[in-house]
């Protein structure tokens, strides 16, 4: 009997969730690699996840029974591009799948968001998290005052690690380095502002009263921004943001270390600054046919450092279709567009929305339309075979639970918490006792 072989690029929930979908729908045996251009799995279960939550960052046990399925193997450290194409996959399995989410953040398009201290929430959220692509040193906390552009559950956990102190954060997988710059912090006043009114805001009332019961920061709104928002006919999840987003405009401040407010109807025109960020001008809003528009009334807020987090979206693959208006690879039900055998899921499926469990149903999709059309014995090589003529030697799952292993130790010997992350893909390979790769030489 010949075995149905699949590739899947991308190891977050979107990537495992479509493996498990593939060996549960299928009646035959499937054999299926999981390709990560990291040395780790798990994706933003790993690096988006905040790292004071706990309960949701969990779901990685059921990522990795995943993995340890029959059928099923990691393969870390390749990347599509670079260490094979797309048409040398397709020559090593019958079917492609890709699932490299939405990780490139949104721009403002506004005057002097080019100046330092202008950055991605997604570059801090990957900061503190531990993200090879950034390092420990990315961020020095020096300004009083940071402004976050964006109400949603991303702009509310960046919030959230700025208001914290250390201490409080001591307990976590976040990396020694970055625990030390997060101590060494000077912000004193944090601004979370949004274009539209609190009826609009994005963030989840479980998030939301989180911020309410920070310790280390008197948190407000202003009557104003929170008092006129019309809730009638809208959700029970709106309307209890809504109310506890009133009751904090009659706070009285309790003179603790930080102050966080929480601002609407403002959009951002320009951030200001000579050399660096030294603040932001915003614009009062309102709407007008259900689209925001200015009124000519404007303030400048104060702020040593930007953040925006007004959005994801995802970019286009080396030799794969892609749409530019939609920011998504084109698909019928989880099938490329005019591609053979390449098939795709999670946010470069359908665009950055939903909540983790989200990728389960979508990746089940995407598994029926591939089963119902893919045909075994397609391939025709190995990709081990070529991967080992380029010198790229994966990292394994093995090698996965060494790196695990030597968080586990570093946590131990700080005395924090059940895990330490590693930073860098050095100190990643070196757990697992490997040298990084020199790619100079790798194929474009």
């Amino acid at each position: 009997m010949v075995t149905l072989r699949v590739a899947i690029v991308g190891s977050g929930p979107a990537g495992i969730y479509t493996a498990e979908a593939l060996s549960k729908q299928s009646g035959e045996p499937v054999e299926i690699d999981v390709l990560e251009r990291l040395p780790t799995p798990y994706g933003l279960v790993r690096y988006g996840v905040a790292p004071d939550h706990t309960s949701i960052k969990s779901v990685a046990g059921y990522l990795r029974r995943v993995l340890e399925s029959p059928g099923t193997r990691f393969l870390g450290g390749v990347e599509l591009g670079s260490d094979v194409s797309a048409d040398e996959l397709l020559a090593c399995y019958d079917a492609v799948v890709y699932c490299t989410g939405a990780m490139v953040d949104r721009h403002l398009g506004i005057p002097g968001e080019d100046l330092p201290g202008s950055v991605a929430a997604t570059d801090f959220v990957n900061w503190y998290c531990g993200h090879p692509d950034v390092p420990a040193d990315a961020f020095t906390l020096d300004a009083e005052e940071v402004a976050v552009i964006g109400v949603g559950n991303v702009a509310v956990d960046v919030v959230r690690v700025l208001a914290k102190t250390a201490d409080e954060l001591r307990g976590t997988d976040v990396p020694e380095e970055v625990l030390d710059r997060l101590a060494a912090s000077r912000v004193r006043r944090i601004h979370m502002i949004g274009r539209r009114g609190p009826e609009h805001a994005k963030f989840t009332l479980k998030e939301l009263r989180e911020l309410g019961e920070l310790t280390n920061a008197d948190v407000r709104t202003l009557p104003h921004e929170v008092e006129g928002a019309d809730v009638e006919g809208l959700s029970r999840q709106i309307r209890g943001n809504v109310e506890v987003l009133r009751s904090w405009s009659a706070r009285v401040p309790q003179g603790r270390p930080r102050a966080l407010d929480v601002r609407f109807w403002l959009r951002p025109v320009e951030i200001l600054g000579a050399t660096r960020v030294e603040g932001i001008r915003l614009e009062r809003t309102r709407l007008v046919d259900g689209r925001v528009t200015g009124t000519g009334e404007f303030e400048t807020v104060p702020a040593g450092m930007v953040l925006r987090s007004v959005g994801y979206r995802s970019v286009p693959l080396p030799g794969v279709p892609f749409d530019t208006g939609t920011m998504t690879v084109p698909n019928v039900a989880g099938k490329v567009t005019g591609a053979e055998r390449q098939y795709v899921a999670g946010w470069l499926k359908r665009g950055p929305t939903g909540v983790i469990g989200t990728n389960k149903s979508d990746a089940a999709e995407t598994a029926r339309t591939l089963l119902a059309e893919a045909v075994p014995g397609t391939a025709a090589t190995k990709l081990d075979d070529l991967l080992s003529a380029r010198g790229v030697t994966p990292v394994t799952y093995d090698d996965w639970l060494a790196i695990e292993a030597a968080e586990a130790d570093l946590a131990r010997a700080l005395g924090r918490g059940e895990r330490v992350k590693l930073v860098g893909r050095p100190a990643l390979l070196a757990a697992c006792g490997r040298a990084p790769r020199d790619t100079a030489g790798a194929p474009s």
